[in-house]
């Protein structure tokens, strides 16, 4: 196969590289993994992830993991309550919704950050992953890449792969298109013991998800594995409004939702008067829909590296493991004459599927930040027609 004799560098452990390093070991190829964490242990943060079964489950499928991913997976974190802004229920599916469903194209199930990856850190052979690797820089060496860190360190590689985000260091070595601002920004944070902290939130959350819509804004909630929940409001503003703040400032923030959140009700407040600091903030990119470059015969990439997008389709995570089952089969496909053309159908392909999600992404963040969103979002939901606001 095409990979024989030849290294694979993946740069970045998310899932997108994990994924494509079990997938490539378990057709012979020999991969390392460089990631900046300083080892496994580093914190996850983020919301949960929920899977898609024709993109991240079908990856996890022909990794041999669909198993260990039903022992790690949350039955029931998938269930939605729909609130307003005042937290008035007007959609809950926690009643008669089945806890596992795996088949069925609209199970999305549900797991932790943390879980997920250490499955797959697990699933790869020994030493495959290189902690401490924060990657500077590439230089060509021969027929491949010579890669330096910022630890001082350096490591040649046949083919070099960027897996290391929307900031990725590997894009521009690839092209020099760059992502737009959406016009959405939010703020992400995370609370502890939320059954004392913020007892009505909790009470309403189940180990599920709440998604509240008002005043084009959205505010989303959900439950970890660990008995912590992590919240994310977002909202149509200035590419640089969060910048105004620091949100190692609790005070700061407060005042900024007061005034940028008018009207919401206290216990969204709560939320922000328990979390921890400091927040992050997430301004939200997407790259542009008919981007293209001439692919190179030994570097390529996957995941928000190659066409980051808003999360409000759920597509980010699912993409990049997507990306990582197709670019495995590209290198290791005896059809192709070379590592170049593999490369250049995989990323042909990559475009078009990822413009789609991207759209729809798109699309879902201003229909989620409208004036109509709660009564858009009720009716999106099976039979929630019927609980309509009026």
């Amino acid at each position: 196969m095409l990979a024989d004799n030849k290294t694979i560098a993946i740069v970045g452990g998310g899932p997108g590289g994990l994924t494509l390093a079990r997938l490539l070991q378990l057709k012979g190829a020999k991969v390392k993994v460089y990631e900046r964490d300083l080892n496994k242990d580093a914190r996850v943060q983020g919301t949960t992830l929920d899977l898609h079964e024709g993109s991240g489950l079908k990856a996890l499928r022909e990794a041999g993991l669909l198993d260990e991913f039903k022992k790690n997976f949350r039955p029931g974190a998938d269930r939605m309550i729909i609130t307003d802004e005042n937290a008035q229920i007007f959609f809950s599916d926690h009643e008669g919704k089945a806890e596992e469903d795996f088949g069925n194209e609209h199970f999305r199930p549900e797991i932790d950050r943390g879980p997920l990856r250490k499955m797959l850190l697990e699933s790869l052979q020994d030493d495959t992953v290189v902690w401490d690797s924060q990657f500077v820089s590439l230089e060509k060496q021969g027929a491949g890449w010579q890669l330096h860190f910022k630890n001082n360190t350096s490591a040649y590689a046949d083919i070099v792969i960027g897996a290391d985000g929307a900031n990725s260091k590997i894009r521009p070595y690839i092209t020099d298109i760059k992502p737009f601002y959406s016009g959405i920004s939010g703020l992400l944070g995370s609370v502890y013991d939320p059954g004392a902290k913020v007892p009505d939130i909790h009470h309403i959350l189940k180990d599920g998800k709440i998604m509240a819509f008002g005043r084009e804004r959205t505010f989303i909630v959900a439950s970890k594995g660990d008995g912590s929940l992590a919240f994310y409001l977002s909202y149509k503003t200035g590419e640089d409004r969060l910048k105004e703040i620091d949100l190692s400032d609790k005070e700061q923030v407060l005042s900024w939702f007061k005034n940028d959140f008018p009207g919401w009700g206290n216990m969204w407040q709560e939320l922000l008067e328990h979390a921890e600091t400091p927040f992050i903030p997430i301004p939200i990119y997407c790259m542009p829909l008919d981007q293209s470059w001439e692919a190179l015969p030994n570097l390529s990439m996957l995941g928000d590296a190659a066409h980051v997008m808003p999360p409000f389709a759920g597509e980010g995570v699912n993409m990049a493991m997507l990306d990582a089952l197709e670019l495995s089969e590209s290198l290791c496909n005896e059809n192709f004459s070379d590592t170049q053309t593999a490369i250049a159908s995989y990323e042909e392909k990559m475009r078009q599927r990822a413009a789609q999600a991207a759209q729809e992404s798109l699309e879902n963040g201003e229909v989620m930040h409208s004036a109509g969103a709660l009564r858009n979002m009720l009716a999106f939901f099976a039979g929630a027609h019927k609980q309509l606001p009026r």
